[in-house]
């Protein structure tokens, strides 16, 4: 058990290879071989102890499946304006990578913007030496929704709505009580200031105030035009509008639209799915400084040319 526990702890520290690592890690975790079957309920489910349930991804598709059927989560009664449970990735992997961004839908760059790519470009074709999570540096925002290992929705009485992440163990705030944004937010932050407010049944968020360290999302070396990884930037005056809709107990339609002037000739908009994964709930999992060091340490010096 304490060799799984370091393999996932190794999976863990790997921000270079993360994208790759995170969408494998439950079938490698559960024993899946390549050209293989993915496994499923032969595979026992382990859990802290009696009482404890399992984390999104300690399930593999096998345990979720199942467990969306016992819940009956297509076809149960639901509230439209009750977004609470652990949500995580999309319907047709449920062991892909969060929501992911449209990348078809990316504007192209306003002069400045274009030289923040360049500048974002890897050193190395063979891992994405720039990546901020190299040195465990906060994911920000999008990047936390569509990088995720699951979130949960919480919703606090009359005050606001609680985004927890098991990524970093991170929640972010969501205000629902009539504030607005602040024009010029005094400090930036990488999950912004988040205001939220119902229309119908969607659940709109408006955000500002990002912190311009974090990185929208990744780009790969065939949309950088060269072989090199990098990632996509945002300016400090990046806004976020998020419109969720529960489209039934199981099921949530998210509408993520990134606005940056500075950096985008244009909105970037991406339609996705969410699904509930019923009978889980959020563990830790934090970027652990020490050991990100030693595994970056060891995976550049592998890399290297001989």
């Amino acid at each position: 058990m304490r060799n799984l526990g370091v393999s996932l702890l190794v999976l863990a520290t790997l921000p270079a290879l993360a994208p790759m690592a995170f969408a494998q890690q439950g079938a490698a975790a559960q024993g899946a071989r390549p050209g293989m079957p993915r496994p499923g309920l032969e595979v026992p489910l382990v859990t802290p102890g009696p009482g404890w349930e399992a984390c999104p991804r300690c399930e593999n598709e096998g345990y979720m499946a199942e467990d969306r059927k016992k819940e009956n989560v297509d076809k149960r009664p639901f509230d439209p304006h009750d977004i609470s449970g652990v949500w995580s990735g999309n319907t047709s992997d449920l062991e892909g990578n969060g929501t992911q961004l449209d990348m078809k839908a990316v504007p192209s760059f306003t002069p400045y913007g274009q030289k923040l790519f360049e500048a974002q470009q890897s050193d190395s074709p063979q891992w994405n030496s720039k990546d901020p999570m190299n040195i465990c540096d906060p994911l920000g925002w999008p990047r936390w929704l569509t990088y995720n290992y699951g979130f949960e929705f919480v919703v606090l009485p009359n005050r606001r709505v609680l985004q927890f992440f098991e990524q970093g163990h991170a929640w972010r705030d969501i205000w629902t009580d009539g504030r607005k944004l602040p024009p010029d937010p005094p400090i930036p932050r990488y999950l912004g200031y988040a205001v939220g407010r119902w229309e119908g049944d969607t659940f709109i968020v408006d955000s500002n105030g990002y912190d311009d360290r974090s990185w929208i999302t990744q780009a790969q070396g065939q949309r950088t035009g060269t072989n090199r990884p990098g990632g996509y930037p945002h300016s400090d005056g990046m806004r976020v509008e998020e419109r969720y809709k529960r489209l039934n107990y199981g099921l949530l339609q998210i509408i993520l639209t990134i606005t940056d002037p500075k950096v985008y000739t244009g909105p970037w908009t991406t339609t996705g799915l969410i699904t509930l994964i019923p009978n889980t709930e959020i563990a830790e999992h934090f970027c652990v400084t020490s050991d990100n060091v030693h595994f970056n340490d060891v995976n550049t010096i592998s890399t290297l040319p001989k």
